[in-house]
């Protein structure tokens, strides 16, 4: 590295040898007798006569080289999703703002040249932003500061003078105040929302681990009686046994769809009310008021739904009868059999219901 180029790079930034038309780094510059350097474009208004030869700046040339090897250490390239710098030739660096004048977005680089080249006029400056066209009316190539409330449209001060004359109409500033407070208004639904159908997903939950211990205790106390009963109804007990996993399983699998739908619209909603915290926290207007109207409606259906479990105690009153007279259908057999001869007197009950 030359000595020269270590001072220019110790001692002068990079708006020095920037060319003040392009706002890029001189290419092949040239020195005029005024004493200005440029690349193919003027800086002054000196003229001369006649025109005079333009002769390669060597020195300023390796000023120029070192300060391009600085820039590429220290420049930070546009990464997905990042806003690329409009005045950036060749690899495109990471903008940081937009200027609503220029219509560009610009990198650190370029915005500092920016600020130079229009110090002492009001350029209205924002975040870099992905949406600035957006910002722009088509028609009229005017920034969309009006709101018009008549036709919900953003508009430009050209239009609210022509179609929208008349309109009642209001600053975008003023019409974001209104949309978010009715966002913040929605998204205090939806978490309401969300919080009932949480509660109900969770008596939900409740129900379900009480409905299966209900029919697991129906068929326990079921098994229970049928094993007092003789081989010739053990059909009927695995019918019966059937018949309430039956009834279980139909309802758990009602209460399953019901649980699955609720998660559904609680995850819809929870995406939406993110959707929405991010729509809040935008500071570009126009995209909010282009989002909000998509964004407000809640999905699905505001009900929820509710589901009534059936019980088992009809089951079990059925099946304790059914013992019942069974046994005293046994016990009056019995009294017969042994009536008739005293050898049957010790004859074991269960073994008559075993017959």
């Amino acid at each position: 590295m030359c000595a020269c180029s270590e001072m220019a790079e110790a001692t002068f930034s990079q708006d020095k040898f920037s060319c003040p038309v392009c706002l890029d780094l001189l290419k092949d510059p040239v020195t005029i007798p005024c004493g200005h350097s440029y690349c193919n474009c003027p800086q002054c208004r000196q003229t001369f006569s006649p025109r005079p030869a333009l002769n390669k700046s060597t020195m300023l040339a390796e000023v120029v080289e070192q300060l391009k090897k600085t820039e590429l250490q220290t420049a930070v390239p546009a990464g997905p999703g990042d806003v690329e710098c409009d005045i950036c030739t060749g690899r495109k660096h990471k903008a940081i703002k937009s200027c609503l004048v220029c219509l560009n977005s610009f990198c650190q680089n370029h915005f500092d040249q920016h600020e130079n080249l229009f110090k002492g006029k009001r350029h209205h400056l924002m975040d870099a932003t992905g949406q600035l066209q957006e910002m722009i009316c088509c028609k009229h190539e005017k920034l969309l500061e009006i709101y018009c409330r008549t036709d919900q449209s953003c508009i430009c001060v050209l239009c609210m003078v022509d179609e929208h004359k008349n309109h009642e109409i209001g600053s975008t500033a003023a019409e974001r105040t209104e949309k978010q407070r009715q966002l913040d208004e929605t998204r205090r639904e939806f978490q309401q929302q969300i919080q009932e159908r949480e509660k109900k997903l969770q008596e939900l939950k409740e129900a379900v681990e009480t409905h299966k211990c209900s029919a697991q205790t129906a068929v326990e106390s079921s098994e229970m009686i049928f094993t007092e009963l003789i081989s010739s109804i053990e059909r009927r007990r695995s019918e019966v046994t059937q018949m309430i996993r039956a009834r279980e399983k139909t309802a758990v699998r009602r209460a399953e769809g019901l649980m699955e739908r609720l998660e559904q619209e609680i995850d819809d909603l929870r995406k939406r009310n993110t959707e929405l915290e991010q729509l809040s926290d935008t500071r570009d207007h126009i995209h909010f008021l282009q989002s909000f109207p998509s964004l407000s409606d809640p999905p699905g259906s505001p009900d929820v739904p509710s589901i009534t479990f059936g019980s088992y105690d009809d089951v079990e009153q059925s099946v304790s009868q059914l013992r019942q007279k069974l046994e005293d259908f046994c016990r009056q057999e019995f009294e017969k059999i042994s009536g008739k001869g005293k050898t049957l007197k010790t004859f074991n009950t269960s073994l008559i219901l075993r017959r």
